[in-house]
């Protein structure tokens, strides 16, 4: 005799519990089923969240732009507290201009220089006859850069104790401060251009075209990313001839 299989509907056949929710008359449970808000949705729709990112944000340039003018603000007073500083206090004014002073916080100085250029080297190694491979993100160095140009200016300040110099080194000393004032200003205006709410920014002159996010970004960018190379390929130049003086001719 055969055996009968059960038929897959029949009533012997063996049925997996179903997910579907059941919402009749029966087992209707409000509480079960969430009710979306409309208005959480809409915000959602106008301001969509974005990724976490790595590079500091606008209240954060904030800080550093209000940090970097206390660092600056000795460099206009110098002359003042100098002269004081040589009237109380002969011997800490001479070892603060002493060689073993300058080359310690020169040599720390420079150490900061070599760290903000593999900026450059993780940008454009692959482009390079040898290739150099620097771990981390491009978002992760532009912050280093970020911060370490902001140290950089600290250990400037330390390092020439607020004196501007003469000739050579008041013109050194002021290419240095436009090439960490034009990328500081830059990045703070991109960024607060980039988190703002607003969708358009005006109209350009003689122009009925709308002016974006997109197109005033890179605009500005034009601007300040040239004019920061610029001023930190001058500033290299005088960083081996100010070397070359400070070891050589004096």
């Amino acid at each position: 005799m055969s055996r009968r299989h059960p038929h897959p509907g029949g009533p012997g056949a063996h049925r997996a519990p179903s997910t579907h929710l059941d919402l009749s008359a029966g087992n209707r449970d409000p509480a079960a089923v969430p009710i979306p808000n409309p208005a959480a949705i809409a915000a959602q729709r106008r301001f969509p969240r974005r990724a976490p990112q790595l590079q500091p944000g606008f209240k954060a340039l904030i800080g550093l732009t209000l940090l970097m003018a206390l660092l600056l603000l000795p460099f206009a007073f110098s002359a003042e507290y100098l002269a004081l500083l040589r009237q109380n206090s002969v011997d800490l004014h001479r070892f603060l201009r002493g060689e073993a002073y300058k080359q310690a916080t020169g040599y720390g100085a420079l150490s900061l220089v070599i760290l903000e250029l593999l900026l450059t080297v993780r940008k454009r190694s692959r482009s390079w006859i040898g290739r150099i491979k620097l771990p981390g993100s491009m978002q992760v160095w532009r912050s280093v850069h970020i911060f370490l140009g902001v140290a950089l200016v600290g250990m400037v300040l330390i390092h020439t104790i607020g004196a501007t110099g003469m000739n050579f080194n008041a013109v050194f000393l002021w290419v240095f401060f436009a090439s960490v004032l034009t990328a500081l200003v830059g990045v703070v205006a991109e960024t607060g251009i980039l988190e703002s709410t607003r969708r358009y920014f005006g109209r350009l002159p003689g122009s009925n075209t709308v002016l974006t996010k997109g197109p005033l970004v890179r605009g500005l960018r034009a601007l300040w990313l040239t004019s920061h190379i610029f001023f930190v390929c001058v500033f290299g130049v005088m960083l081996v001839c100010h070397i070359i003086l400070a070891y050589y001719y004096q």
